[in-house]
C-alpha cells in the first residue's frame, strides 16, 4: 500500500488551513493512506491562544473537507483536529475512510506537559482506549506526537494487532529535539517490528522531518522542514518477514501489570 505523508505548517486561521490543505492534496493520486500533521485544523498558536473558542463538532467544516478529499482521493486520510466538547477541546485524530465516512477517532491520551509547556491547561485527556483501525491489507494503530514517548502506548496497540503506527505530530523544535524524534519513531519500529509512519508539522516553531520507518528500524523516506511530500510503500509481508527473523514479541515473558 502506498502511504503518503503530508507535511505543512498549520496557521491560526481555519479557513486558510482548509484551503491549504485541499491544495495540497490536489495532486495526490494512488495513495491506500493519507496522514497529515496533529493540528492541521488549528495552529496551537501562543500558550494563551484559546483553542475552546476554535474547536470543532466531528461534523463541522474540516471533518467534512477531509471527508470530500477521501472520497475524491479513494484514500484513507488521518488529520489532527481540535474537537469541541462542552469544555476543554480533545486533540484528536480523525480518521476519513474512502467512501467519506468516519471510520475512527483518536483522542490524544498523553498530553505535553514538558519542556516547560502544559499542554493539558488548553486541552482535555482521551480515555486510555489504544484506537486501531483497518485501512486496506494493514492493521493501523494511532499515536498523537507526545504519545510517541511512551512504549506502552505502541505496545497495546500491536497487542492489539498494529501491524503500522502512524503518528501525526506538532512536534516542537528545540535542543536534542530531532535527534529525539528521529530515535524515539525508529525505536517504536525496532521494538514492535512495525512499520512507523509520522507526518509532523513543518515551518519555523516545529522540527518537520515527517517519515517513514520500515520494521527494521530503517528510515525509508524522510523529509526536511518545509511542505513537503514523503511517499513509501508500505507492505505487511515485511513485519512477517521481520516477525520471522526476529521473533521478540512472541519471546516475552513479562507482561504489564
Amino acid at each position: 500500500m502506498q502511504v503518503t505523508l503530508v507535511q505543512l505548517a498549520a496557521t491560526l486561521d481555519s479557513a486558510a488551513n482548509r484551503a491549504q490543505v485541499e491544495a495540497r492534496l490536489s495532486d495526490l493520486d494512488g495513495s491506500g493512506l493519507v496522514v497529515l500533521p496533529e493540528a492541521t485544523m488549528h495552529d496551537f498558536g501562543p500558550a494563551d491562544h484559546d483553542l475552546a473558542a476554535v474547536a470543532e463538532p466531528l461534523d463541522g467544516p474540516f471533518v467534512d473537507l477531509i471527508a470530500r478529499e477521501a472520497r475524491r482521493l479513494g484514500s484513507t486520510i488521518v488529520a489532527g483536529m481540535f474537537e469541541r466538547t462542552d469544555d476543554l477541546p480533545y486533540n484528536t485524530l480523525v480518521v476519513v475512510g474512502p467512501d467519506g465516512g468516519l471510520a475512527a477517532t483518536y483522542r490524544k491520551i498523553h498530553l505535553y506537559d514538558s519542556f516547560g509547556y502544559r499542554e493539558s491547561e488548553r486541552l482535555r485527556a482521551g480515555a486510555i482506549e489504544p484506537v486501531v483501525v483497518p485501512v486496506e491489507d494493514l492493521s493501523v494503530g494511532l499515536m498523537t506526537c507526545y504519545d510517541l514517548r511512551f512504549p506502552e502506548l505502541a505496545r497495546a496497540l500491536v497487542d492489539r494487532g498494529a501491524d503500522a503506527l502512524v503518528v501525526p505530530a506538532a512536534w516542537v523544535a528545540g535542543e536534542h529535539k530531532a535527534e529525539h524524534w528521529r530515535t524515539l519513531l525508529r525505536a517504536r519500529a525496532i521494538e514492535n517490528t512495525v512499520w512507523v509512519a509520522a507526518a509532523g508539522q513543518g515551518g519555523s516553531r516545529y522540527t518537520g522531518r515527517s517519515l517513514v520507518v520500515d520494521p527494521w528500524g530503517t528510515i525509508v523516506e524522510e523529509a526536511a522542514g518545509g511542505d513537503e511530500l514523503v511517499t513509501a510503500q508500505v507492505a505487511v509481508d515485511a513485519v512477517r518477514a521481520s516477525r520471522d527473523v526476529n521473533p521478540s514479541l512472541a519471546n516475552r515473558r513479562m507482561s504489564t501489570p
